[in-house]
């Protein structure tokens, strides 16, 4: 088995891709449809596999932005960075989210995710998804308001 990919162990397209993964994160802690639709490629499908089937892109925008909780805290720790040709890339890494709940309760969320993505003129957008929360995570409950934000 491969070791897991070291962020600062990247090569340049590496960095940049997973830079782009960092960014999208960071859309959640303060969602705005308008940009987290630009990150995203027209034609985009993803499958959080939790769920009976993959969503398209307007899907994914509304998810985030008008989710009735918001991400508090995360971290994201990077097992594959690859880009192919310089202008397809694949990442997969294992996250720990503190999320907001509708009513204000705050849960702990843990799973794996891989994401594609395509270089354009306009950078790196997400053209599919897929993983799942592990299944135990959103069991526990940490305090409401978390002392610190765990971000990479």
């Amino acid at each position: 088995m491969a070791a897991p990919a070291q962020a600062d162990a990247l090569g340049p397209d590496e960095r940049d891709l997973w830079r782009r993964v960092q960014e999208l994160w960071e859309l959640t802690l303060s969602p705005d449809a308008a940009k987290i639709r630009e990150t995203l490629h027209p034609d985009y499908v993803g499958w959080d596999m939790s769920s009976p089937s993959p969503h398209r892109r307007e899907d994914a925008v509304q998810s985030v932005a008008s989710a009735p909780g918001r991400t508090r805290a995360y971290n994201l720790d990077p097992l594959s960075v690859r880009v192919y040709d310089g202008k397809t890339g694949v990442v997969h890494y294992r996250y720990d989210a503190t999320v907001e709940s509708g009513k204000g309760r705050c849960i702990s969320v843990s799973g794996a995710w891989t994401e594609v993505h395509v270089k354009s003129g306009a950078g790196w957008q997400m053209v599919a998804v897929s993983g799942r929360p592990d299944p135990a995570s959103t069991a526990s409950e940490p305090p409401a308001r978390p002392d610190r934000t765990n971000r990479q």
